[in-house]
């Protein structure tokens, strides 16, 4: 029979009747459809058994065939907001059709009617061109189904995300209609059969409607077949702010309680996160994106590993929230962000006792640094672990707490938890972030106070003062790898151009050290050289933008006799330094390793400090050098102690390289220590010669 009657619809639709035979057809299927709930009997039939689909289907086919009819008028031009309707239209928006079609979904009568319902709302957004969201009577109930959408324990999740994508659609083509879909329900407002849009000036007295961003995000983290639905929830999310760029939508979504709604569900995510999640687990989650999702049939997404997965896709996708949505939106996140995880969650766990606790937390806060790009959410989580404060620090003075005990925790009796801390500190030092250096480290150097009174920036080093210096340029490990131009004195540093010795001198420094009888080999520093000069190259493209000085600032005479501080981060890293013959391996390549990206930065002031051995330091301070100076003072006593110390030395380091049987051997630690601070030295004379060079145009 519906085959019999749609081919008639069809036959009349072909033939063009009359737009009043028209009018008659979808005014007798609309009765069809309230017909049946004069009739009916049977209330458990589901309505995809009746008759209901297929009228609504023909109501679609002819408002889709009407508004064609007006398109291929006598101007030819597409119906638009102010050219009038035509019949089947103004009787769907006059008569409320719409409204009730809502009703009856949330009625669910008969049972799959929502369902019914849904499919109509998505076609009738998709397929009629004509705008249609700023009729009062079509935006009204289209909220109301929104409401609807979403909510836990329902079946008709595809559909419910085939309506609010025909939505999304049209907000994103128009952000404008955002209001009409968020706006308030305003009491004691009439409805009306066609009704324009009232006015923007009342809607920001309003508070905006949650509904469509609940439903958005509830269906964001819906575990449905391999995750589809989730994925395409969060592409239409992701349009609609990316669309929204103008004033008005913008400060309407800004109103909205999307950013706490997307802040909320990061901390519903977190607490899935199992209390006995290894710290391991967390530090090896590869980057998953927000478009990869698995579903819950997956295997595999049981259990921890899939909570995590699901806490990093979510983490990813607040990025890019972020990152494509108006400044003032994407602010919004970020701070909601900090607000309800970063401090409410985050903070309590990282400052509290227990090594477990310690080591999950520090793992989860450098892996929010390493799925992170966009700004706004940098800045707070930067600001979140270091504090605000850009004025040079005091010693003792431990404010903020959680940045006190992160820094201080690279100094931990824990060897895990100084290890977890310190790579949180390596992967803050690889963000392109003026903020970070300028917190840990150059902030507390701009008086250069480490420098005595008597200090002569003028004077160079006397030409006797290292012997054997005027080799080093015919010395191949140290021309390997450069050309001519690159060999140049830098532009940079006018202080070296006064003084063409000092940089031989600086590299040569490095090199001796160590005493060739406490060496393990007898290999230049070229393996490191091309290394350096690339990391120098990148730091100082990275840099370029920072406004650093291009030449230390001059000596202030009110900042003399002021005791130096050379601030909590360089503390503990020269405290570890100094401790490198009695530490793990592992931490001393991790400590070397933060100390040798530092001395890289064009900074001059950074640069000065760590890299010029023949600085005069000021009463009570100590420099890199200085550091370096007393290890190698307290290895020269106890290599004396150890028999035949050199040979022991070198099988150590051949155990290190995999070239010989990992078999016991006395005093391994004091020899790994002494390996790690002879190519440490390497690394460092490479970072003096090439922070010297002009870069290539």
């Amino acid at each position: 029979m519906w085959s019999r009657l749609g081919a008639l619809l069809q036959q009349a639709v072909e033939s063009r009747e009359p737009a009043q035979d028209l009018l008659q057809s979808f005014v007798q299927h609309w009765r069809g459809v309230t017909q049946y709930y004069l009739e009916t009997t049977d209330e458990s039939r589901n309505a995809r058994d009746t008759d209901i689909p297929w009228r609504l289907r023909q109501l679609l086919d002819i408002l889709v065939y009407e508004e064609r009819e007006l398109k291929n008028g006598e101007n030819g031009d597409p119906a638009g907001v102010g050219d009038p309707a035509g019949p089947c239209m103004e009787y769907l928006l006059q008569h409320k059709i719409l409204e009730t079609l809502c009703t009856l979904a949330k009625a669910e009568y008969p049972p799959g009617m929502r369902q019914q319902v849904l499919l109509f709302y998505s076609r009738l957004l998709t397929k009629v061109q004509r705008p249609l969201l700023h009729y009062l009577s079509v935006h009204r109930p289209v909220q109301k189904l929104i409401s609807l959408a979403g909510q836990p324990g329902v079946t008709d999740r595809k559909e419910e995300l085939q309506f609010l994508s025909a939505v999304c659609a049209k907000l994103e083509k128009d952000p404008s209609l955002l209001i009409h879909v968020l706006e308030a329900e305003a009491g004691g407002r009439s409805g009306g059969a066609e009704q324009e849009d009232e006015g923007s000036s009342a809607a920001p007295k309003r508070k905006p409607r949650q509904n469509l961003f609940k439903a958005l995000l509830r269906l964001c983290n819906c575990r449905s077949q391999k995750g589809k639905l989730a994925v395409k929830a969060r592409e239409a999310l992701l349009a609609v702010l990316r669309a929204a760029q103008e004033e008005g939508p913008v400060n309407l979504i800004a109103r909205s309680d999307l950013s706490t709604l997307v802040a909320e569900h990061l901390c519903e995510l977190s607490a899935c996160i199992p209390a006995t999640t290894h710290p391991y687990d967390i530090t090896i989650q590869e980057d998953t994106g927000w478009r990869t999702e698995l579903g819950t049939e997956d295997k595999d997404n049981i259990g921890e590993h899939a909570a995590l997965r699901r806490f990093f896709c979510w983490v990813e996708y607040c990025d890019w929230l972020v990152r494509e949505s108006h400044e003032v939106i994407g602010t919004a996140i970020s701070r909601s962000v900090a607000e309800k995880y970063l401090l409410g969650v985050l903070q309590p766990e990282l400052l509290e006792v227990s090594e477990l606790s310690i080591l999950r937390s520090t793992a989860l806060l450098t892996a929010l640094f390493q799925h992170l790009a966009a700004s706004p959410l940098l800045q707070q989580l930067l600001s979140f672990v270091l504090g605000e404060d850009t004025d040079p620090e005091k010693r003792n003075d431990r404010r903020p707490p959680l940045r006190a005990q992160l820094i201080q925790r690279c100094n931990h009796l824990s060897d895990e938890i100084s290890l977890a801390s310190l790579r949180l500190f390596e992967v803050i030092l690889q963000l392109p972030s003026e903020i970070a250096l300028h917190n840990l480290v150059t902030r507390n150097l701009e008086t250069r106070g480490y420098l005595s009174g008597a200090q002569d920036e003028s004077k160079g080093l006397d030409g006797d003062a290292w012997e054997g210096t005027e080799e080093l340029e015919e010395d191949p490990y140290f021309t390997e790898g450069f050309s001519d131009n690159e060999l140049r004195l830098t532009e940079r540093n006018p202080k070296q151009r006064a003084e063409p010795a000092g940089r031989e001198q600086s590299v040569r420094s490095f090199l001796s050290l160590v005493p060739e009888e406490m060496k393990s080999s007898d290999s230049g520093y070229d393996s490191y050289l091309q290394d350096a000069l690339v990391q120098y190259q990148v730091l100082c493209k990275v840099t370029s933008r920072w406004k650093w000085p291009l030449t230390p600032h001059p000596l202030l005479a009110g900042h003399q006799g002021q005791e130096f501080y050379e601030g909590h981060f360089l503390e503990v890293l020269f405290d570890r330094l100094g401790g490198i013959l009695d530490q793990p391996y592992e931490m001393n390549l991790l400590a070397t390793s933060l100390l040798g990206r530092l001395a890289l930065f064009p900074h001059p002031h950074l640069q000065e400090y760590l890299l010029d051995p023949f600085i005069s330091l000021a009463p009570g301070a100590r420099s890199l050098f200085s550091v370096l100076v007393r290890v190698v003072a307290d290895l020269a006593q106890r290599s004396l102690r150890v028999s035949r110390f050199q040979e022991t030395l070198c099988l150590v380091k051949r155990q290190l390289l995999g070239d010989s049987p990992d078999v016991q051997l006395s005093h391994t630690t004091l020899c790994r220590g002494v390996v790690v601070l002879e190519e440490f030295c390497k690394e460092l004379a490479a970072a003096a010669c090439v922070t010297h060079h002009p870069l290539p145009n």
